[in-house]
């Protein structure tokens, strides 16, 4: 979707959002067409030099593939704002990530799974002064069964379905069981090319949990980040997956929304049991990630997600996106950008961004949380 622009929209502590093709964060004061209060762009500046404040130089950062849409927006918009900053965010995997973060070679990790005990305890040798790696919920987000089947435009599935087509159980589109989810529907007797991630994702890992939790008859497989089933054939990223959906008729595979919205891939609507199969939307998983508690403990604000909600209009395949940092013993050279451009994402701003781009915000409860974390980064 694009964000339109509209007259009176009321300057934020982060600047006005103005939109000619592509979302822009003003560095200062609002425009022409603003409600003209010169406080209101006083206040503007004000805060946007708050946040600028002491941030410099290049900020490294890694991880997730699934948040690479959100991110380049909440770059582009942070740089524009803090001139003078340049941020870098390789997207690559969760894994990956942890393991440039734990290794002391970037700023600040994305990953779309909490940090394990193994892997917070490796954070104590990068994180000084006692620290160690906490989890920040910063996007949230539907994982899209995508598919491309031609001459089919509309497409049911469950969670034992969908477990057996990815253990490739199910291996053909005129299988019996999912045409008993889609009656009013001609399938064709075409052979099924799962699709999945080539590398070790967390997103991968977020399907394993939601098909652990909801089909544990038909997925016998703990939930972990490298891909599990036998066959199938492996992409690399969200993005890789995306396009081989794209390309290959007859295609399934799973990634996270803004891919499926930006190739104009078709996804699949889910049975959970509720009133009606539920479509993967950003409104439809914000319903499912709502109902989320914190697990984490101190300044770790590790989530707990309800894969198996019956709840009407909830899409139960979701993931967050956490960005993994050091509650102290940051590197004194990154902290200061690392807190500011964190400072930017956890905004109001910043969150508003993410439902333009096809994914849900953090809940404004949890959300406040993070706010109060990333301030306190040391």
């Amino acid at each position: 979707m694009k964000l339109q622009r509209k007259n009176g929209l009321r300057a934020t502590a982060l600047g006005a959002l103005a939109v000619s093709g592509a979302l822009v964060l003003t560095a200062c004061g609002s425009d022409n067409n603003s409600d003209g209060s010169g406080d209101a762009a006083k206040q503007t500046s004000a805060a946007s030099s708050a946040m600028c404040k002491d941030a410099k130089g290049e900020l490294l950062a890694s991880g997730s593939s699934a948040q690479k849409n959100a991110m380049d927006l909440w770059v582009k918009n942070y740089m524009a704002t803090c001139s003078g900053v340049q941020v870098n965010y390789r997207s690559s995997s969760s894994g990956e990530g942890i393991v440039a973060f734990n290794q002391g070679s970037v700023g600040f990790a994305g990953s779309d799974s909490a940090l394990k005990p193994e892997e917070v305890a490796d954070s104590k040798k990068t994180c000084t002064d006692g620290g160690q790696g906490i989890n920040l919920p910063m996007v949230g987000g539907p994982i899209a069964i995508g598919y491309h089947l031609e001459g089919v435009d509309s497409l049911v599935l469950d969670a034992p379905t969908l477990a057996k087509i990815f253990d490739s159980k199910i291996k053909n589109w005129d299988d019996a069981a999912i045409k008993k989810l889609n009656p009013d529907v001609k399938l064709p007797n075409k052979p099924i090319q799962a699709f999945h991630r080539s590398e070790d994702s967390g997103t991968t890992q977020n399907l394993g949990k939601y098909l652990g939790a909801t089909a544990a008859s038909d997925w016998k497989y703990e939930a972990e980040k490298k891909w599990p089933a036998p066959g199938g054939q492996a992409a690399s990223g969200s993005s890789g997956v995306a396009t081989q959906v794209k390309q290959v008729d007859g295609s399934i595979g799973y990634f996270e929304l803004s891919y499926a919205t930006s190739q104009k891939i078709s996804t699949v609507k889910i049975d959970t049991g509720a009133s009606a199969p539920v479509e993967a939307t950003s409104e439809n998983a914000s319903k499912a990630i709502a109902a989320a508690k914190i697990k984490g403990t101190g300044k770790d604000l590790a989530l707990d997600l309800d894969y198996a909600t019956k709840a009407d209009g909830a899409y139960p395949i979701v993931l967050v996106t956490y960005e993994i940092a050091c509650d102290k013993g940051n590197k004194p050279d990154s902290l200061a950008t690392v807190k500011s451009f964190l400072t930017y994402t956890s905004s109001d701003e910043g969150q508003k961004v993410l439902s333009e781009a096809g994914y849900a915000p953090i809940p404004a409860e949890i959300n406040a949380k993070v706010r109060e974390t990333v301030a306190s980064l040391s």
